[in-house]
């Protein structure tokens, strides 16, 4: 059974900071990015940051030089760390892992239930 478990959502003021974190389990095979994603009410999902192979990280450009991705591979773990939230980054964000080819199609996919940032003005 793979599971991907988020935690580290809730409530602040614009400005605060939060971390966000994935805990996965089970046997995931063939993954090569990890990442987060959110939806806002009303919006299209948007991929918030990720990372794969290499090394190499991706960031929304409305989050750059505020959030962080990293991962502790001891513990099965990928974190997103929030600095400087705004009230826009009111979002559920999910936690993603899968297979992507060099055309760009997902072949192998997981998802975290998703946990609710809210940011106050």
């Amino acid at each position: 059974q793979v599971q991907l478990v988020e935690s580290g959502g809730g409530l602040v003021q614009a400005g605060g900071s939060l971390r966000l974190s994935c805990v996965a389990s089970g046997t995931i095979w063939s993954i090569n990015v990890m990442g987060w994603y959110r939806q806002a009410p009303g919006k299209q999902r948007e991929l918030v940051a990720d990372f794969r192979t290499g090394g190499i990280t991706k960031y929304l450009d409305l989050v750059k030089g505020r959030f962080s991705i990293s991962k502790d591979n001891t513990k099965n773990t990928v974190y997103l760390q929030m600095n400087n939230l705004r009230p826009e980054d009111t979002a559920v964000y999910y936690c993603n892992f899968h297979n992507e080819l060099n055309d760009g199609i997902w072949t192998r996919e997981y998802w975290g239930q998703g946990t609710q940032v809210t940011v106050s003005s």
